[in-house]
């Protein structure tokens, strides 16, 4: 790890994290740009709270932040100007851009936390003090940095321990570490997580914050109805075959990857299942284990064919019957059109997943 002189700690913040520091970003927006937005945003968002009432959300996550995010913001911005995180941009930069995109009229600001390292949520709360805190799930993620699930947990329920005894925290029933994190805030806590499947678990917790904001039943209805969906997260399309195609290629993790398996079989019915799995990134010393686990779970629910993307692949298909599922290894995503190409037709759906850099969404974009 490198050291950083004290000057250059000052001057992007003091509680940025080193890891993103040096992370490769545009030389202007990183040494110049972003430093000055930061401090700028920061202090005009404590103006905004103070003259204003603005309300801020927080959103974090190991999945569904994005959607979640995407679902309240249809239904709050029924109710008045409403700023929110914009997708597929990095919390480090995109939280300060987002605050300066508010004016003085914004009634709900939604924010995306998203953690990659340790200290990362200690940034965001240097940003931001949030009145509002959601926390989807937690599972094991960028366990490289973090060690394991509780390192993960330990670091979002920082959003939860900070709120204030007039906050609320908006957690998930249904996930042990989310459970938990109820003790270690002064805030009132309400719940989500009835249903198991995770766009409705987004759904309700969007519904529970909108409720909470006393937000009419009637706009909670239609916005539900009606938000913009996120690219490449339980997209639903037909390829001109008539094959169906189930894009979920944004992100991946251990967790992620099974519980959509279990929607996309229910999706499926009678039609023949193949699955395009890219490497799940930055577990550490789990991902051999992790891998294998979701290729057990792929064993288990009778895939027909498998194509694994990316150098811990080999894991997944490590753990299939050969003699019951077809299973090609590639190293890049574009040596997956050639394979997959040929085995649609309109009897078959296919599941495509991976981490991000894998480049999955590229696959999907030759499909559409």
């Amino acid at each position: 790890m490198k050291k950083v002189n004290p000057i250059i700690r000052w001057w992007v913040t003091p509680k940025l994290p080193i890891e993103d520091i040096w992370a490769p970003h545009s030389f202007v927006s990183k040494w110049i740009a972003h430093p000055i937005k930061r401090r700028v945003a920061r202090w005009y968002l404590k103006l905004l709270q103070k003259f204003t009432g603005i309300k801020v959300i927080a959103i974090t996550g190991s999945s569904g932040k994005t959607t979640t995010t995407q679902i309240l913001a249809g239904i709050l911005k029924l109710d008045g100007e409403t700023v929110w995180s914009k997708e597929g941009i990095d919390s480090v930069y995109n939280i300060p851009n987002t605050i300066l995109r508010c004016s003085w009229n914004t009634k709900y600001l939604i924010l995306e936390m998203s953690v990659e390292y340790v200290n990362e949520m200690d940034f965001y709360l240097w940003l931001v003090n949030p009145d509002i805190a959601v926390v989807t799930n937690v599972f094991p993620t960028h366990t490289l940095y973090f060690g394991d699930e509780k390192g993960v947990a330990n670091e979002k329920s920082k959003l939860v321990k900070n709120l204030s005894e007039d906050g609320l925290a908006v957690l998930n029933q249904t996930n042990k570490l989310t459970k938990e994190m109820a003790g270690l805030t002064k805030a009132k806590v309400a719940w989500f997580g009835i249903k198991d499947h995770p766009l409705e678990q987004n759904s309700e917790a969007a519904k529970v914050v909108a409720e909470n904001l006393n937000i009419d039943s009637q706009k909670i209805k239609q916005g539900l109805a009606n938000y913009e969906k996120p690219k490449h997260r339980f997209n639903v399309f037909y390829h001109k075959s008539g094959a169906m195609i189930f894009d979920d290629s944004y992100n991946s993790n251990p967790e992620a990857v099974i519980s959509t398996l279990k929607t996309f079989v229910k999706l499926a019915k009678s039609r023949k299942k193949i699955a395009v799995l890219g490497d799940m990134l930055e577990l550490g010393t789990i991902e051999e284990n992790e891998h294998r686990r979701v290729g057990k779970k792929i064993r288990e629910l009778n895939f027909d064919a498998v194509i694994g993307v990316g150098k811990l692949a080999k894991f997944f298909v490590s753990e299939l019957d050969e003699e019951r599922t077809k299973i090609w290894l590639v190293e890049k995503t574009e040596e997956t059109n050639p394979i997959l190409l040929p085995l649609l037709n309109k009897k078959v759906a296919v599941f495509i997943k991976g981490s991000r850099s894998i480049g999955l969404d590229r696959l999907v974009s030759d499909l559409i």
